[in-house]
This record gives C-alpha cells, structure tokens and sequence, in this order.
C-alpha cells in the first residue's frame, strides 16, 4: 500500500511559515491532523470517504514532509494548535470538526481547549492524555524516543524508526507495517529531534470539564493499554464525551480497518453512515 494525496498540496502563509496541506470536497469543513513520524498522507483511507460528506482539509504540522525537520518555530503541541487556528481563520473554514490520531489528537485537543469556537465537533482516536494530578511519567514514550534518536543519529534510521514505532504501537509493528507508512516515517524521522526535547504539559481538568463540544473517543481493541487509560481519564473529565472501540484494530486504526473507523467517525461528526 502507497500513500498517495488525492489532490495536489497547497499552502498557506502562517506567520511566515508555508503550511502545506491537501484539500478535497466541499460543505462542512473537517480538519484532520497527523501523529508522530506522520503527515497529510497519513489520511489517504479517510480523505476521499469523508470528503463525500464535507470539506476535508489535511494539514502537514510544522517541521513534517514536504518540509525539512529542523525549520523555523519550535517543536511543540501550542506551536502546531496555533499554526491550526490560522490554517482554519485563513481559510475560512471554522467552526471545523477535527479529528486527531495519537499526538495529532493531542494537539486537536489543544486546539480546541485554546479556541473552542474554531472547533464543532472533535474525534480523538487514542489521545496521549495525563492531568495535573497525575505523573507524567506514566504515560509517555520519551525513553523510547531517545534511543530511536540516537539510533537515527547514528545513521541507522531503520533501527530507530522500529524501536519508537513498536514502543507506540506495540512489539514487531514496524515490521508489519505497510510500505507507504514505513516511506513517510523514513520522511518524518528527523523530527523526532523535536519531539525527544517536547515537554507536553499537563491538561487542566477544569479546562476539561469546561469544554462544550461533542467529543468522541476512538480506541483499538488491541492498541496499547495505555491510550485505554488515557481515554478513561477523558471520558471522565469531559463533559459530552462518546467512546467507540475498533474492533480488530491495534493504534494504527483508521490504517488497519478504514471502513470500520470511517463509519464510526462519520456518524459522529454527520449522524450519517458514509456515501457510497
């Protein structure tokens, strides 16, 4: 399997950064945004399905293919949910629903805790999530992303990408991985520089609770037990919260079962089963 855009890259000026991103479909604007060693290919099995419904927009977050990891801005989840503010502003398509995958949906979470009125509905398909009460340590993978850095560094990229995909995935991923996922994190592998030196903070439970948008909550039945836990603390804290799980899927859902993940989101965001 090839990732390949449906319809060409453009861009868009955010504070003097060009903002790359693939566009297709008209009405209802949905937003979707990329995790670690991803871009706006990542969203090749949703693109044209969701775009039968409304206006997909599907950005490369600052430092991700086509550009070079080490640009202008700093590497961070506030950094990419501005970047997403004036995507959607410049565009004119607010309020847009927003669906993320993994650290992309931790920063559609930061987006939507920052501008709420940019945001309709929000999907988050295995967030990283801790609060303020809790150790952090628990729930991240910086070790892994150390020893993937120093390996890449080292000039074994493959070594690198398979330790930090397997920690996030689950054991023997990477070798398991389809080939256009493998060719984008080859892509993306500098900019785990920038994430081995993130430090996301904590989201504030308040905040949580005071977030008025329909949330939905997507797992994989047999994704780390991690991002279960993770949703659990949302599911507890946010007040108009759904939760569906893909049945067959591990992290890598909306890769692995489309049809399943597609139907799910888009009764969600559409209260429609998707177009044939």
């Amino acid at each position: 399997m090839r990732f390949t855009l449906p319809t060409p890259l453009q861009a868009v000026d955010v504070d003097g950064y060009d903002l790359n991103y693939a566009e297709l479909g008209s009405g209802q604007p949905v937003l979707l945004v990329h995790g670690s060693l991803c871009d706006c290919r990542y969203w090749q099995p949703q693109m044209q399905p969701f775009a039968r419904h409304g206006r997909v927009i599907a950005p490369s977050l600052r430092h991700y293919w086509p550009h070079d990891a080490h640009g202008p801005g700093e590497f961070s989840v506030e950094q990419h949910a501005h970047d997403l503010a004036r995507l959607l502003e410049h565009l004119d398509a607010a309020p847009a629903h927003v669906v993320g995958h993994s650290r992309g949906a931790r920063v559609a979470l930061e987006l939507a805790l920052r501008h709420p009125g940019l945001v309709g509905r929000l999907v988050l398909a295995d967030p990283p999530a801790h609060v303020a009460d809790e150790p952090q340590a628990a729930h991240t993978v910086s070790p892994f992303i150390g020893e993937a850095l120093r390996r890449i560094q080292a000039g074994d990229t493959e070594a690198g990408l398979g330790i930090f995909v397997d920690a996030v995935n689950g054991p023997d991923t990477w070798r398991r991985m389809v080939r256009g996922f493998r060719e984008m994190a080859h892509d993306n592998a500098g900019t785990l520089a920038g994430q081995a030196e993130e430090r996301i903070a904590p989201l504030d439970e308040a905040a949580l609770a005071a977030l008025a948008i329909p949330v939905l909550l997507v797992g994989g039945n047999h994704s780390p037990q991690r991002y279960a836990q993770a949703q659990d603390r949302l599911q507890a804290r946010l007040p108009d919260v759904q939760r569906v799980t893909i049945v067959g899927a591990a992290h890598g859902m909306n890769i692995a079962k489309p049809h399943s993940f597609n139907t799910a989101v888009i009764a969600f965001l559409f209260g429609e089963t998707p177009a044939a």
